[in-house]
C-alpha cells in the first residue's frame, strides 16, 4: 500500500471505527520503520524535513490513540532530539517550546504512576521516594522526559521556576545511571557531566564530578557517538578554561567518521554540526 493511501484511509476514518484502526496501525508500523531509517541519514537537510513530517504523522496516530506508551515515548524522544538537532543553535526560543512538548509527552507516560504524578507537586524529597517505585522499563521515559526537562532549563536560566526544577531531572538522570547506566550509550552520565560543567561552583557546579561523569560516558560509547565531546568542550573544558582539551575534543568529533555506526549516523553528524558552530565562539569563550 503507498503512503498516499494511508492518507486517504486517515481522510475516512470517520466512517469505519475498524478501518480507523487498520489505518492507525499501518502507519504506526510504517513511522517506527521511519524513525529507524532516519537515525542512519547522514544529510542533515533531508532528516530535518523528513523528522518533521514524521512528528505530525506521529501526532496523528497519537490523536486516535493517546495512551499508547510506545507513540509518547516515540513523540518525547522526536521532539527533544528535533530541537537539540535543528532548532536550539538558531531559535533558542522555539526550542525551548519543543523541549517542553517532548517532556510532555514523556511525562503522561510517568505520570500513569499516582505516586510519580502527586510528587511533582511535591517537595525533592517526595520526588526522590516516587521514583523509586518505577522500574527498569521506565528508563527510556525518564531519561527522554528529563533530556526535554533539563534542556528547557538550560535555555531559561533566568527563570526561577525552571531553576527550581533542576534538582527533579538530576534525580531523574541519576536514576537511570543507577538502574541502567549503558541506555543510549551511557546518554545519563553525559547529561550530568553537562550539568555539573556548566557551571560555577557557587551555583551547584562541579568539575570534578562532571569529568568523572564524562569519561564515564567515554568508556561506554567509544568512538559510537559523539556528542559528548562537544558537550565536553563546550561545558568542562570551557569552565576549566582548559583551551587545549577545547580544541583536542572538538578536533577529535571532525576528525571521526560518522559511519562507524549507522544507527548513529545522524546524531554523529549533528555533532559535527556543533562542533563547527562552537569553535567560533573560541576566543569569545577563552
Amino acid at each position: 500500500m503507498k503512503f498516499r493511501s494511508f492518507i486517504i484511509l486517515l481522510l475516512i476514518l470517520p466512517l469505519s471505527g475498524c478501518l480507523q484502526q487498520i489505518a492507525v496501525n499501518s502507519l504506526g508500523s510504517l513511522l517506527d520503520d521511519g524513525f529507524t531509517v532516519l537515525n542512519e541519514e547522514s544529510d542533515l537537510k533531508i532528516a530535518e524535513t523528513s523528522i518533521a513530517s514524521n512528528l505530525k504523522l506521529l501526532e496523528t496516530i497519537l490523536r486516535s490513540k493517546p495512551k499508547n506508551d510506545h507513540y509518547l515515548l516515540l513523540a518525547c524522544m522526536g521532539y527533544s532530539s528535533f530541537a537539540l538537532g535543528f532548532v536550539e543553535d538558531e531559535d533558542p526560543q522555539r526550542a525551548s517550546i519543543l523541549y517542553r512538548r517532548g517532556m510532555n509527552y514523556g511525562m503522561q507516560i510517568l505520570t500513569q504512576n499516582p505516586q510519580f504524578a502527586q510528587s511533582l507537586k511535591k517537595g525533592p524529597e517526595e520526588f526522590q521516594a516516587a521514583l523509586m517505585t518505577l522500574d527498569r522499563e521506565n528508563v527510556p521515559a525518564i531519561f527522554w522526559t528529563a533530556i526535554g526537562w533539563g534542556s528547557y532549563i538550560s535555555l531559561n536560566l533566568t527563570d526561577p521556576d525552571a531553576i527550581a526544577d533542576l534538582p527533579r531531572v538530576e534525580a531523574m538522570m541519576k536514576y537511570v545511571v543507577a538502574t541502567d547506566s549503558a541506555y543510549h550509550y551511557g546518554g545519563a552520565y553525559f547529561f550530568l557531566g553537562t550539568i555539573y560543567g556548566s557551571r560555577p561552583q557557587l551555583l551547584g557546579g562541579d568539575t570534578l564530578q562532571s569529568r568523572r561523569y564524562f569519561e564515564s560516558s567515554f568508556a561506554l560509547s567509544g568512538e559510537n557517538f559523539l556528542l559528548p565531546y562537544v558537550y565536553y568542550a563546550r561545558t568542562y573544558a570551557v569552565q576549566t578554561q582548559n583551551r587545549e582539551l577545547f580544541e583536542k575534543s572538538l578536533s577529535f568529533v571532525d576528525s571521526a567518521s560518522i559511519d562507524v555506526l549507522p544507527q548513529t549516523r545522524l546524531v554523529n553528524a549533528i555533532a559535527k554540526k556543533k562542533a563547527a558552530l562552537l569553535r567560533t565562539r573560541v576566543d569569545e569563550l577563552f
